[in-house]
């Protein structure tokens, strides 16, 4: 069976990446995933793009990994092989210094809803089902699906989802607080491309800063998180960016934040 494949290219600030595998609904092998941390390297290269958004072609973003290249693994070293491997890729997307959104439509499932997770941002058509439907196939995600939902939405609710495999809607994951935007389907990548927009004019420190700041902090005590808060915000305002953006507030302009 042909792998999916990834198509992207920058549109001027904008970064995109497609999962090209509408036939099979976007299934995610080892070539996909591969793919996908060398396009988000290339745009992490660039000078001049500042936002990401990764969508998937055809009916789906993703139905999840790929149950025909698993199928034939021998035994357990292959698939740990595997789901390290997919961890790995979605890593690069989580660490990278520029935002991701993930727009989603039709479908986010299994290690479909593992890479939206991994995204930053995530924009969904209402009537989208988002799920990890592992457990009915006796299993669980392995890439970071168990860890990344319960930080994002209620641990009671990602508990359900985990244990039943059942999905949830596009509105009923907005409600959640998993999905950050809501959109038509004929709208879902204008929505996500005026979000990447208002990034790619914002400043590229603050974006860099919440990205390392909220996982570096998230089990401190918050006495210890609120000091490490102050010393990021005490760096950020000795910059050029801050400068900037205080001489701009102040002068009743819009700010021209260094591109880096």
């Amino acid at each position: 069976m042909t792998p999916t494949a990834i198509e992207y290219h920058c549109d001027d600030s904008i970064g995109w990446i497609r999962l090209e595998g509408a036939d099979r609904l976007n299934p995610i092998g080892t070539t996909t995933y591969l793919k996908l941390a060398q396009a988000l390297r290339y745009f992490e290269c660039s000078t001049s793009v500042r936002a990401v958004i990764v969508h998937g072609a055809g009916r789906v973003f993703s139905a999840g990994a790929d149950i025909g290249e698993i199928a034939g693994f021998a035994g357990r070293d292959e698939f740990a092989a595997f789901i390290r491997g997919f961890t790995d890729a979605l890593d690069v997307i989580a660490s990278s210094r520029l935002p991701v959104i993930a727009a989603i439509h039709g479908a986010a499932l299994g290690g479909g809803l593992e890479l939206a997770l991994a995204c930053d941002l995530r924009v969904c058509t209402s009537d989208a089902k988002l799920g990890l439907p592992e457990a009915k196939l006796g299993v669980l995600p392995g890439a970071g699906g168990t860890q990344r939902l319960p930080r994002v939405i209620p641990p009671a609710v990602a508990t359900e989802m985990l244990m039943l495999g059942t999905f949830i809607t596009g509105e009923q994951a907005y409600a959640l607080g998993l999905v950050n935007r809501l959109s038509g389907p004929e709208t879902l990548l204008e929505t996500a491309e005026g979000l990447a927009r208002q990034l790619a004019d914002g400043s590229a420190q603050v974006v860099q800063a919440v990205k390392s700041l909220l996982p570096s902090t998230i089990h401190l005590n918050l006495d210890d998180a609120i000091a490490r808060e102050h010393a990021v915000v005490a760096d950020l305002f000795d910059s050029p960016d801050a400068r900037e953006g205080f001489a701009a507030f102040l002068q009743k302009r819009r700010p021209n934040f260094t591109r880096k």
